[in-house]
């Protein structure tokens, strides 16, 4: 099978980037030939604003290249992954145009929300759910704080509503969770149109011991990750067990602080994904305490891999990945006192806990395993073409 995959990349390398080439990876190993169209948004940086406003919506030269690109080579399915801002919506016509079907992946809200997370001022917004013209998003800036730039997204998701794009072009969308689809389909997505494949995790990092005696948290230190809401918690256990934190971002500060108050608190920063998998397997479980609405939860599924169970807000996709009493445990999302409550039921029931890290290893082999996902993509891409 022959596919042509398609990203724009972000200035910070994230879990999306690392998904998509692991897809690309995985249809290579099994004798697909796999090429790949890329953009990076580092040029945004020396883009002409109104240029980029207008390339936002509709890019001629992404629609030439991409023709261009189509007509060199027959594909059987042009796979998108991220078009945003650089490529545009443009190159779900040229290929149209050529006759190949189109596969995109949602791996956020951008096609319902123009900044993509269904999250404002440090909690869930849906203001502009179902909404023909997002308007809102334009009104508070939720794209890049920017005004501006917050009416070119919408420009560009109102355009295309109105030409059909989203409902008529696109052949079919991937969700990761049941979720993100149901929260795309209230967005005016068609349903019939939306199939759920999650991510995976290979190569499969094999199970840990769980016997080093802390707690972890990975992840971006930032306000929707529910960062703050984790150190408060820790300020709340009845037994300070130690928690480590691998990450960075802009709360970093607030985590520096925690460690000058709590012994028991460390932070780690960035880590490679070897050193990340080992302290997974070793942790006695990992906090997920995210607020916003996740569409999917890598890290989860990579503590699973690692058989350890997950502490999790119930809230947005994460929530359906854990299995509460099972794979792990729900909190309410942005209480600090539920999460505490968690943690020391948790450190009350070594045994209960032992056998989440069972369940939760068999989770990774049910659902995440490369040979399940390669399988779930490929029946996509086969479904396309009868």
């Amino acid at each position: 099978m022959q596919i042509l995959s398609v990203h724009n990349r972000y200035q910070i390398r994230g879990g999306e980037e690392e998904c998509y080439e692991a897809e690309a990876t995985l249809l290579k190993e099994r004798g697909h030939n796999v090429a790949v169209y890329e953009k990076d948004n580092a040029q945004v940086v020396a883009s002409n604003k109104l240029q980029m406003a207008i390339e936002t919506i509709w890019s001629t030269k992404a629609y030439s290249d991409f023709t261009q690109q189509l007509k060199n080579q027959p594909y059987n399915v042009v796979h998108l992954h991220n078009f945003f801002p650089l490529i545009s919506p443009s190159v779900y016509y040229a290929a149209k145009a050529e006759g190949v079907s189109i596969v995109q992946t949602l791996h956020n809200y951008r096609l319902v929300c123009p900044n993509a997370l269904f999250f404002r001022d440090g909690k869930i917004c849906e203001d502009c759910l179902g909404k023909f013209v997002p308007y809102p998003g334009v009104l508070h800036g939720c794209y890049r704080d920017n005004r501006a730039v917050s009416a070119a997204t919408a420009s560009m998701l109102t355009v295309h509503r109105t030409m059909g794009t989203w409902t008529n072009i696109v052949d079919k969308y991937i969700t990761l969770t049941n979720f993100a689809r149901e929260k795309l389909i209230q967005g005016g997505l068609p349903a019939e149109k939306i199939v759920v494949k999650p991510n995976f995790v290979d190569p499969d990092p094999g199970v840990g011991s769980g016997n080093g005696g802390y707690a972890l948290y990975v992840g971006r230190i930032s306000v929707e990750k529910g960062i703050d809401i984790l150190l408060e918690a820790w300020s709340k256990l009845s037994i300070p067990v130690p928690l480590k934190i691998v990450g960075d971002g802009p709360l970093r500060d607030l985590v520096v602080q925690a460690t000058r108050r709590f012994d028991h608190i460390e932070w780690l920063g960035r880590k490679p994904m070897s050193e990340v998998h080992e302290l997974m397997g070793e942790a006695m479980f990992l906090v997920f305490p995210s607020k916003w609405y996740e569409t999917f939860g890598r890290v989860a599924i990579e503590a699973f891999a690692k058989g350890t169970p997950v502490i999790a807000s119930k809230i947005g996709a994460i929530a359906e990945l854990i299995d509460h009493m099972h794979t792990g445990l729900h909190f309410q999302p942005s209480e600090p006192e539920d999460l505490a409550a968690k943690v020391d039921w948790a450190l009350a029931n070594p045994q209960k806990l032992a056998l989440m890290r069972g369940e939760a290893r068999a989770e990774y082999e049910a659902k995440y395993t490369a040979e399940i996902n390669y399988q779930q993509l490929i029946d996509i891409y086969q479904d396309l073409s009868n």
